[in-house]
C-alpha cells in the first residue's frame, strides 16, 4: 500500500510539474504533439507484429506481463514502451497438459507455448498487485 501511495504522490508531481513547464492552454496543440503520434504509431506497429500462431517467447520481445488474475494460459500483457498499452493473451500450452491431475488450468508457462488468441491493444491504467 505505500508503494501505491508513493506512486500517487511521484505520478501527481510529474504532471503538475508538467503541466507548469507545458504550453499555456490557450496556445492549443503543443509543439511536439506530432512526435507523440509518431511515437505512438510506431509503439502500435510494434504490438501488431505479434499474432496467433506466434510463440510467448516472440510476445516477451514486445511485451511483458502486468499483475492482476491469470493462469499459466491467459495473461494480460504490457507493452515494454509504455505499461498503460496492454493486450489479453490466451495461450496452448505445448509439451504438457493445459489442466493438471485435478482439471485446473496449470499455472507453468513456457516459451514455446503458442498464442491462440491475442486482444486488439487497448489503453488502461496499471495494475498493482
Amino acid at each position: 500500500m505505500q508503494r501505491r501511495r508513493m506512486f500517487q504522490l511521484l505520478a501527481g508531481a510529474a504532471i503538475a510539474g508538467g503541466n507548469a513547464l507545458g504550453s499555456s492552454p490557450l496556445s492549443g496543440q503543443a509543439p511536439s504533439s506530432p512526435d507523440h503520434v509518431a511515437w505512438v504509431i510506431e509503439v502500435l506497429k510494434r504490438m501488431l507484429t505479434i499474432t496467433p500462431g506466434m510463440t510467448r517467447e516472440a510476445l516477451y520481445r514486445v511485451f511483458t506481463t502486468e499483475g492482476g488474475l491469470s493462469t499459466g494460459l491467459q495473461r494480460t500483457f504490457v507493452s515494454r514502451d509504455c505499461p498503460l498499452f496492454k493486450v489479453d493473451v490466451e495461450f496452448k500450452a505445448v509439451g504438457r497438459p493445459d489442466r493438471d491431475e485435478n482439471g485446473r488450468v496449470t499455472l507453468l508457462e513456457d516459451g514455446k507455448d503458442l498464442i491462440l488468441k491475442i486482444s486488439k491493444p487497448y489503453l488502461q491504467f496499471s495494475i498493482m498487485d
